[in-house]
């Protein structure tokens, strides 16, 4: 009864707020559309921690499934927004499940948009930058020359790619080499 659960389900700790959302993303196959998206964003509103925002969007497997498009559709907007698990939720929804060419270059359109200086939200576009090189190198590469992250998302974005064991040595020596020299100097 996971409807009658999430009725009562109190926000009164991490592990009841994480259990809300699991449940919201695991049920998705017994919503219409219309409730899966009322109760992400009611829960998005909720999230309040890196970990909670990560383990939600890991397991919102609608946006693998016959919800992918309608999924993206509902999550583009939160990069806009200005709450920093909201933008993070957007980050991490997009290196989760829209890490593809299909998506790239507005998943990287919305990264250089993105100006907040909160360190969840600067992770968050770091590791979606390194997600898609590893997945992509190539069009990453071309997005890295000629991007418009602030220096220090870059420059972390870089160190996560360096710090994955599928990248080559020769291909870590290079990317060590891209880091910008003056940070905290923003690229608008």
């Amino acid at each position: 009864d996971w409807r009658g659960y999430l009725a009562e389900a109190s926000d009164g700790s991490h592990e009841e707020r994480l259990l809300q959302g699991l449940v919201i993303a695991g049920a998705w196959r017994g919503m219409d559309r219309e409730e899966l998206f009322r109760r992400t964003e009611e829960f998005v509103a909720k999230i309040d921690s890196w970990a909670i925002c990560d383990a939600f969007c890991g397991a919102y497997k609608a946006a693998d499934g016959g919800l992918r498009d309608a999924v993206w559709e509902f999550v583009r907007p939160y990069f806009e927004r200005e709450g920093e698990y909201e933008l993070r939720f957007a980050a991490v929804m997009a290196l989760s499940h829209y890490c593809d060419e299909a998506h790239a270059g507005e998943a990287f359109a919305y990264f250089d948009r993105i100006r907040s200086q909160a360190y969840y939200v600067r992770m968050a576009v770091a590791w979606a930058v390194s997600i898609y090189y590893i997945k992509m190198p190539e069009r990453t590469m071309e997005y890295l020359r000629d991007c418009a992250l602030d220096d220090w998302t870059y420059n972390k974005a870089l160190q996560k790619i360096t710090e994955s064991t599928r990248v080559s040595r020769e291909t870590k020596e290079q990317i060590r080499g891209m880091k910008r020299k003056q940070e905290g100097r923003n690229r608008e």
